[in-house]
């Protein structure tokens, strides 16, 4: 006779530890520094407390983020900045050719003669002009070139939206411009072509900025695009979401984006809001953007997945590799990646420092341009290398 789900629970619940297999599993994630997701949802089978010692030996994130043991990122002052007295306007962008595709690249001249090469990379739906404040405020220190990632923005679209896709097309950028190695900064999924770029050719970056990466979590309550899951698996999902993205008009799917993504959209420049509609209008005009958008966000998720299973390709394996300094930036009321992946990332990365913001959403760079420039300007002081004894200043 089966043994009833009472009954099987009882068994489990009178000894004060979880079973052996349970640990066995603990251990062997440990090396991944995956999320216990799944340990948490078993707690009330009376074993979390022993659960959460083991999680905690094993270097696993529990429920609570904690970030006493991670490096603090240091935030220079404003006056370390280029701060302008008005809102600069999206910088000037041209088409280059790369492998016989056009990817648009929107390039922020230098204001110093020793600034040195950086490359901004968008989330998913992004663009180059995200980066449009932080860009600007930092012109004085890094020569800035921000590209719109293939399919999204004014790019062409790609055959792969994969994240090592995209990281080929990142690096192909750095070797076409012969600007490497670059300080990288990289926004949800492309903090996570960031890392993978990093981790992959460490030749071509000099420093790394991840804001909100989007690396591996397993709950999709923790995400607005959680409710996307179930599209994903609709065989020519594409052709549902362009008809969607058809019934709505720009500025209404602009003001759902801006809530998605800021902590506080009240707090947005109306004029920001009118370049963010103009933006937005080019998905309307381009026929492969839901295609491009449904299969990035499937990759993403695949990826999400492949990082639990064993194997080199789980990008908290990839992370693990990276030996450039990095500044980690999260924000509390991120409401697109579990907020609790930013402080673990700077956990996993070995010489990683962590600003996480309260108040602030997914876009960091676009609602605290000012900390996010601040910390940025933060790290490039922390590790520039002194000169030489003997050398002339």
């Amino acid at each position: 006779m089966s043994v009833g789900w009472t009954e099987r629970r009882t068994r489990r619940t009178r000894g004060s530890d979880a079973p052996n297999w349970v640990a066995l599993w603990i251990r062997r994630r440990a090396e991944t520094g995956l999320a216990a997701e799944w340990a948490r949802g078993r707690a009330g089978l009376g074993v979390a407390t022993a659960w959460a010692r083991r999680r905690a030996a094993a270097g696993l994130p529990g429920g609570r983020q904690h970030t006493v043991d991670v490096k603090r990122a240091v935030v220079a002052t404003v006056e370390s900045l280029h701060v302008r007295a008005d809102l600069v306007s999206p910088w000037p962008g041209r088409p280059v050719l790369i492998d016989g595709s056009y990817t648009h690249v929107r390039e922020t001249p230098a204001s110093a003669v020793d600034a040195e090469p950086a490359l901004y990379v968008h989330g998913l739906g992004g663009s180059a002009q995200n980066w449009t404040d932080v860009a600007g405020m930092l012109d004085h220190r890094l020569a800035g070139q921000a590209i719109d990632l293939p399919g999204f923005g004014r790019s062409d679209p790609a055959e792969r939206y994969t994240v090592d896709a995209f990281a080929h097309r990142v690096v192909r950028c750095i070797e076409a411009a012969d600007r490497g190695p670059v300080h990288l900064i990289g926004n949800s999924l492309g903090g996570a072509i960031a890392v993978k770029v990093a981790a992959v050719r460490p030749d071509l970056v000099r420093t790394l900025t991840l804001i909100s990466p989007a690396l591996p979590f397993l709950d999709p309550r923790r995400s607005a695009q959680g409710r996307m899951l179930p599209l994903l698996a609709v065989p020519r999902a594409e052709r549902l979401a362009q008809r969607r993205l058809s019934q709505i008009r720009p500025e209404v799917l602009a003001q759902q984006v801006l809530e998605a993504c800021w902590g506080n959209p009240a707090g947005i420049h109306p004029r920001r809001v009118a370049e963010a509609i103009k933006e937005i209008e080019l998905r309307y005009d381009v026929p492969w953007y839901a295609d491009a958008y449904v299969r990035t966000l499937r990759g993403l998720v695949g990826s999400f997945l492949r990082a639990y299973l064993p194997g080199s390709s789980s990008l908290w394996r990839t992370a693990a590799r990276v030996n450039k300094p990095t500044l980690v930036i999260g924000g509390q009321l991120d409401r697109l990646v579990d907020v609790r992946v930013a402080p673990h990332t700077a956990r996993v990365i070995r010489d990683a420092r962590l600003l996480m913001l309260p108040g602030v959403g997914h876009v960091a760079q676009m609602e605290a341009p000012e900390l996010v420039a601040g910390a940025i300007v933060g790290m490039l002081d922390e590790v520039r290398t002194p000169p030489l004894a003997g050398r002339a200043a």
